[in-house]
C-alpha cells in the first residue's frame, strides 16, 4: 500500500468481496510471508510461510459465506506505532443455514511494517476484535445469542452493583487510606519547599545588596561592572527571542487547524 488510510478500504472489500483469484491475489500483494492472522474462532502464528494459513482462511470464510454484504465505517491510523483500526460492519450469511443473517460489528487491528528499500506498507498481524454480543450472533442466529449475552451481561453488572452496596465500608477505608497517604506526601514536599524558598528569598537579598553597593560606588565616581550591563542587555534579547518563539509558535498552531491529528494518531471517517 502506498497510503495505508486511503488503500485499505479497497483491500478489504476485495479480500471480503471479490473472486477467489482477487482475494489470492490480493493477499500476496498486501501481506508478508510470514503475517499472522488472529480471529476469536482461529489463529495462525507467525512463522516462514504462515501467509497460506491465511490463504485457507480466507477461502472457507468464502464458501461459508459466498455473499457477504460489507462496510468500513471508520479508519484511525498510528502512524508511529504503524497500527491500523478499522471500525467494520459485515452480515455473513452461511448457505448451509436457512435464513442464517449475522449482521456483526467488529474492529480489525492491521500491524503494518515498511521494509527499508521500499515506500510501501504491507500488512504483517491482522487481529479481528469482537465484543461478546456480537461474536455469538454467528452460531446463534435470529436474536436468540444476543438475548442470551445481553441478559447475562445485565446480571453481572446488577452483581456488581450488589457487591459495591456490600463492601461500601472497604470502600471508605481505602479512601482514607489513600488520603492520609498523599497528606503525608504533601506534608514532606511541603518542608522541601520551604527550605527552597528560604535559599531563594536568600539569593535575592544577596543580590539587592550587591546592586545597592554597586549604586553607591557609582555615586562616588566609580563605574558599574561591565558584566552587569551585559546581563540586562541579555535578557533584553531574551526576552525578544521569547516573543519570537511565541509569535512562531502561534502561526504553527494557526496553521494546523482542521486536521484531525491526535499526536501519532490521524483519523479517517
Amino acid at each position: 500500500m502506498d497510503s495505508p488510510t486511503e488503500d485499505i478500504t479497497q483491500v478489504v472489500h476485495t479480500l471480503c468481496q471479490g473472486t477467489p483469484d482477487e482475494q489470492t491475489q490480493a493477499i500476496n500483494t498486501y501481506f508478508t510471508p510470514n503475517a499472522s492472522f488472529t480471529h476469536p474462532f482461529c489463529r495462525t502464528g507467525s512463522f516462514d510461510g504462515s501467509r497460506n494459513l491465511i490463504h485457507a482462511i480466507y477461502k472457507w470464510y468464502k464458501l461459508l459465506s459466498p455473499k457477504i454484504e460489507l462496510n468500513v465505517n471508520s479508519v484511525a491510523y498510528d502512524s508511529s506505532n504503524l497500527i491500523l483500526y478499522l471500525n467494520i460492519t459485515q452480515i455473513f450469511s452461511i448457505w448451509l443455514i436457512p435464513f442464517h443473517h449475522a449482521n456483526v460489528t467488529l474492529t480489525t487491528e492491521l500491524h503494518l511494517t515498511r521494509p527499508p528499500s521500499s515506500r510501501k506498507y504491507y500488512i504483517k498481524a491482522q487481529n479481528d476484535l469482537y465484543q461478546n454480543d456480537q461474536l455469538i450472533r454467528f452460531f446463534m442466529p435470529f436474536g436468540l445469542g444476543e438475548l442470551s449475552m445481553h441478559m447475562w451481561q445485565y446480571s453481572s453488572t446488577m452483581m456488581c452493583v450488589f457487591g459495591a452496596f456490600l463492601l461500601a465500608p472497604a470502600t471508605r477505608l481505602q479512601q482514607s487510606w489513600l488520603e492520609e497517604r498523599e497528606g503525608n506526601g504533601r506534608n514532606r514536599n511541603g518542608g522541601v519547599g520551604a527550605g527552597s524558598g528560604s535559599g531563594s528569598s536568600s539569593s535575592r537579598a544577596e543580590d539587592e545588596m550587591r546592586s545597592l553597593v554597586s549604586d553607591a560606588m557609582e555615586g562616588v565616581g566609580h563605574k558599574r561592572p561591565e558584566g552587569r550591563k551585559r546581563h540586562s542587555s541579555n535578557a533584553g534579547a531574551s526576552g525578544g527571542d521569547n516573543e519570537g518563539a511565541g509569535a512562531s509558535a502561534s502561526g504553527s498552531a494557526s496553521s494546523n487547524g482542521g486536521v484531525q491529528q491526535f499526536g501519532s494518531m490521524q483519523v479517517v471517517t
